[in-house]
C-alpha cells in the first residue's frame, strides 16, 4: 500500500515525543532564519548604496565609492573621487565631507552639482600630491532637497568624527542658504564638527565679529563673503545713486538668502528726494516659477513710471531671469536700466536659453539694460587685474612692467587658478573624465577653494608626530588663517577673522552680456570690488576694528 503524505510526516515527524521536540526546534529555527532573511531584503530594497538610504523618494546619506545618486550627469566625477579614494586608502588620511542636495529637479541645477562637485574633486586631487600630510579621503552627503533631510545625515557626519576609521575633520559645501542649512551647520558645530561654508551667502549663516570670542557657530568658517558686504562692495565701485533712482524688487518667500540680500541693498546710503517704495512678490521656492512671471506685470509697469533707473533684485535666479525678461520686452523697453543683484545670480548663465537671450537684445542687437552682480569668483578676473596693473605703471613710468612684478594679491590666485586649469588639462589629456568643466559661475571654482582651505586647516592643526589633528584642533584653526598663513585661492586670498569670516575678500563684478548674435550670452567681468571700499592689505593681517 501507498503511504499518504500525512502518514509519512506523523510517521517521521511526530509519532515520538522526541521526534515532536526536534520538529518543533527545527520549525523555530526556521521561522528565525526566514524573518532574518525576509528583513534583510527588506533592508537591501530601502538601501541605494553603500551608507544611503531611500528617505521619501530621496536617496539620503553619505558616501565616498562612486555612487551618483541616480544622477547621470555627476557620474564620471563621483568615479574619480572613488578612484582616489582607494588610492589613498591604505596611507594615513583624513576624510573631508562635501554636504549638498545630490538629486536636483532641473537641468541647471544638474550642471550647478556638476561644478561644485569637479571643484572638490579637483581639490582633493591637488593635495593628495602635494607634499602636506595628511593625505584626503573625500565623501559626499545627500541632505536631501534643499536640506530638509539633514537631521538624517548629521548622525553619521558626528559618527565618521569620532571614527578612528573615518577620521573626518570637516564639513563643506553648503550651497544655499535656507533655514535647514542652518539648522545642519548649529547641528554638526554643536557636536565639535568643524564646518566651512563655501557658497551660501546669507548672513545667517556667519559669526558675528565678537570681542569676547563668544560665537554662533563655535568651529565655523566661511570663504565667502555675506550679501551685506556684497553689497557694500558693489556700491563701494558704482558709487552712491540718489534715492529716486533706485527701487528694490524683493521676493517676500521666508529665505535667509533673500532677506539678508534684501537687508543689504535697504541699508545702502542714499540721499535725496525718497524714490519708489520696495516692490513685492511671492515666490513657490528657489528653484520653482510659478505664476512669477505674472507678478511681474504690475511691478514693471510701476517701475517704467517711477522714474527709477536702478533696480535692486532680491530673489533667486530662477525669478530674476523672469524679471529681466519682463522688464526688457515691457513698454519702457526703450529705456535702459540697471538691475543689481546678489552672488545667487551668478547661476543665472545656466538657466538663460538662446530665446532669453534674444528677449535681452533690441532689433539693433545691443542689450535692452545691464545687469550686474558681485560674483565670489570669476575665472578672467586676475588676468584682467595684472593687465590694467601694468597699464597704470607704463602710464605713470613710460615702461611696462612684466606680470611677475604684480602685486602677490593678483599673482597668488592667478597662480592657484592657472594650478585648476592645469589640473583639469592633464586629467582630460589622461582619458579620466570628469565631464566639462566651467568656470564663469564660479561654483568650480569656490568650492575648489573651500575644499583647498579645510585641507590647510587640518594640515596647518596637525601636531608634530600626530598623524591627524583632532576636530576641536581644526575648528580652532580657522582663527589662525592670514598672514603667512592665508590660503591662496581661485577666488583671491583667502584670510579668516578670529570668528572664521573673510577679510575684505575681494568679489568680482559681473555684468550680463546678452551679445549682439544669435546664441547664449556671456557673464563678462568687469572689475574688482572689495567689502571695505578698498583693497585688500597686501599682508593679509586682519586689522581690528
Amino acid at each position: 500500500m501507498f503511504q499518504t503524505a500525512a502518514d509519512w510526516l506523523h510517521e517521521h515527524l511526530w509519532n515520538t515525543l522526541l521526534k515532536k521536540i526536534i520538529t518543533c526546534v527545527l520549525a523555530a529555527l526556521l521561522a528565525v532564519g526566514a524573518y532574518g532573511l525576509v528583513s534583510r531584503i527588506t533592508e537591501h530594497a530601502d538601501d541605494c548604496a553603500e551608507g544611503v538610504t531611500e528617505s521619501g523618494g530621496e536617496c539620503v546619506g553619505v558616501n565616498g565609492s562612486g555612487y551618483d545618486f541616480g544622477e547621470p550627469g555627476i557620474a564620471p566625477v563621483a568615479a574619480r573621487i572613488a578612484e582616489e579614494n582607494r588610492r589613498i586608502d591604505k596611507k594615513p588620511h583624513v576624510t573631508v565631507a562635501m554636504m549638498l542636495p545630490l538629486q536636483p529637479d532641473s537641468k541647471a541645477e544638474r550642471r550647478q552639482l556638476l561644478s561644485e562637485l569637479q571643484g572638490a574633486f579637483l581639490a582633493q586631487y591637488i593635495a593628495n600630491r602635494e607634499p602636506g600630510k595628511p593625505v584626503v579621503r573625500l565623501v559626499l552627503a545627500n541632505p536631501g532637497k534643499d536640506y530638509l533631510r539633514q537631521d538624517e545625515v548629521v548622525p553619521d557626519l558626528v559618527r565618521m568624527a569620532h571614527s578612528g576609521k573615518d577620521n573626518l575633520r570637516a564639513v563643506t559645501g553648503f550651497n544655499l542658504s535656507l533655514d535647514a542649512t542652518k539648522e545642519a551647520v548649529r547641528s554638526l558645530t554643536e557636536q565639535q564638527v568643524p564646518v566651512l561654508v563655501a557658497r551660501a551667502s546669507a548672513s545667517t549663516l556667519a559669526n558675528r565679529e565678537s570681542k569676547d570670542g563668544t560665537y554662533d557657530f563655535k568651529g565655523l568658517a566661511r570663504i565667502i563673503p555675506t550679501n551685506e558686504q556684497q553689497a557694500r562692495a558693489l556700491a563701494a565701485y558704482n558709487g552712491s545713486r540718489k534715492d529716486r533712482q533706485t527701487v528694490l524688487v524683493r521676493d517676500t518667500r521666508p529665505d535667509p538668502y533673500v532677506r539678508s540680500l534684501a537687508g543689504a541693498f535697504q541699508g545702502l546710503p542714499e540721499d535725496g528726494p525718497a524714490g519708489p517704495d520696495d516692490m513685492t512678490f511671492t515666490s513657490p521656492g528657489v528653484a520653482d516659477p510659478g505664476d512669477v512671471d505674472n507678478q511681474f506685470r504690475p511691478t514693471v509697469n510701476t517701475i517704467c513710471n517711477s522714474g527709477a533707473d536702478t533696480v535692486y533684485f532680491a530673489g533667486r535666479s530662477t525669478h530674476l531671469r523672469l524679471f529681466l525678461k519682463r522688464l526688457a520686452k515691457e513698454a519702457c523697453a526703450e529705456r535702459k536700466f540697471t538691475v543689481v543683484s546678489g552672488s545667487d545670480a551668478a547661476s543665472l548663465n545656466n538657466r538663460m536659453t538662446d530665446r532669453d537671450w534674444a528677449e535681452l537684445r533690441d532689433s539693433s542687437g545691443k542689450p535692452r539694460l545691464t545687469v550686474q552682480y558681485a560674483a565670489p569668483a570669476h575665472p578672467d578676473a586676475w588676468g584682467a587685474e595684472v593687465r590694467q596693473w601694468q597699464k597704470k605703471a607704463e602710464d605713470r613710468t613710460g615702461k611696462k612692467p612684466p606680470a611677475s612684478q604684480a602685486p602677490a594679491s593678483l599673482r597668488d590666485p592667478m597662480a592657484a587658478l592657472e594650478e585648476l586649469k592645469g589640473t583639469v588639462t592633464a586629467l582630460k589629456s589622461g582619458g579620466r573624465d570628469i565631464g566639462d568643466v566651467e568656470l564663469g559661475d564660479s561654483r568650480t571654482m569656490m568650492v575648489h577653494d573651500g575644499v583647498r582651505t579645510a585641507v590647510e586647516a587640518i594640515r596647518g592643526a596637525k601636531p608634530t608626530g600626530e598623524a591627524a589633528p583632532t576636530a576641536e584642533q581644526v575648528g580652532n584653526r580657522w582663527a589662525t588663517m592670514q598672514s603667512k598663513n592665508r590660503v591662496n585661492g581661485t577666488s583671491g586670498r583667502i584670510c579668516l577673522t578670529k570668528a572664521g569670516n573673510p577679510y575684505d575678500k575681494p568679489l568680482a563684478v559681473v555684468r550680463l552680456q546678452p551679445g549682439t548674435k544669435a546664441g547664449p550670452g556671456t557673464l563678462a567681468f568687469v572689475g574688482l570690488a572689495w567689502p571695505t571700499g578698498k583693497p585688500q592689505p597686501e599682508d593679509c593681517v586682519v586689522r581690528s576694528g
